[in-house]
């Protein structure tokens, strides 16, 4: 059988790349009698030397994503999970310096957090604190996310987090905005201000002569600075709590030089108590799903430029 190369039509191979998606990889740290949890939902993207296998079918440049999920699991033994950020840059080095073929690794990450459950007491004489050493609730706040890119020369860090759910219950207002024939919309001076934060930031360390961030340290101080913007905001838009999150960030952290938020308006209606003869004030409300206003935005440090995409559904 004859095998054909690239096909003697005007076509071109474009951008393409090839894994092993969601790998879900739990490992626990045995400390004595305590124990430890990194859970990851793990994703291998590689790209290369791969025009053949596209034109003909040959295999000879591919490494099975079979073996990149393996590749996986074993690393978590191997390496163990100091931070996820750590494990996908562990994974991509291997993958682009271990296979020629292989120009380019991306790793995407989601972290799911656990939390111990809190024992009855050191003297219990049912559950107690020795067994909540090794029982654990899930964290429901949100999910953390890192996509670590690497070309055999430099590093992308892309880091944040998804579906983390905050409410400020006053301080916030909306008035002054354009009115045309189709807005019914009345002027808010005090309403609710809830939103599911969608956030990439993009770290400074770029390569193996950088010293690397302290990746955990660094997720958990980002997290703290986020929050205390959103909370310390008097806020006359979503816009105006959105370009303040993002500042704290960039001025509190040096290791970060962009953030991009994806902000859904949780809108909460006041409802009309009227008819039943009750005065709502500012007390009662109604919680819409959809439709809502979707806020974006991208802060930089001053003299950076933008690389985190605009659309966060692709990354």
């Amino acid at each position: 059988m004859t095998v054909n190369s690239r096909p003697a039509h005007p076509v071109m191979l474009g951008q393409n790349q090839y894994g092993k998606a969601e790998n879900r990889v739990v490992k626990i740290t045995r400390d004595g009698a305590t124990h430890h949890i990194k859970d990851l939902n793990v994703s291998v993207a590689l790209s290369g030397d791969m025009d053949e296998v596209h034109y003909s079918g040959s295999n000879a440049n591919v490494l099975p994503t079979d073996t990149t999920k393996n590749t996986v699991f074993a690393f978590a033994k191997e390496h163990g999970i100091e931070s996820a950020e750590q494990f996908g840059i562990h994974l991509a080095r291997h993958f682009v310096t271990s296979q020629q073929p292989i120009h380019r690794a991306r790793i995407r990450i989601e972290e799911y957090a656990w939390e111990r459950i809190a024992a009855s007491g050191a003297d219990s004489q049912s559950i107690g604190a020795d067994e909540a050493r090794h029982s654990f609730v899930r964290k429901g706040q949100e999910t953390r996310l890192t996509q670590i890119t690497y070309d055999g020369s430099s590093w992308e860090v892309i880091s944040g987090l998804k579906d983390l759910t905050v409410m400020n219950s006053t301080d916030s207002e909306f008035w002054g905005y354009v009115k045309d024939k189709y807005t019914t919309l009345q002027e808010a001076y005090d309403r609710i201000l809830a939103t599911s934060v969608s956030a990439r930031w993009r770290f400074n360390w770029t390569d193996d002569e950088q010293k690397a961030p302290d990746w955990e340290k660094s997720y958990e101080q980002t997290r703290k600075h986020m929050l205390e913007a959103f909370a310390e905001t008097y806020s006359l838009s979503l816009q105006q709590t959105l370009y303040q999150m993002g500042s704290r960030i960039i001025d509190n952290r040096s290791e970060i030089d962009e953030v991009r938020f994806s902000l859904p308006n949780k809108h909460h209606f006041l409802v009309d108590l009227e008819p039943f003869g009750l005065k709502n004030d500012n007390e009662v409300y109604f919680a819409a799903d959809r439709p809502y206003g979707l806020i974006e935005g991208t802060i930089l440090r001053d003299g950076c430029e933008p690389k985190i995409p605009a659309d966060l559904t692709n990354l």
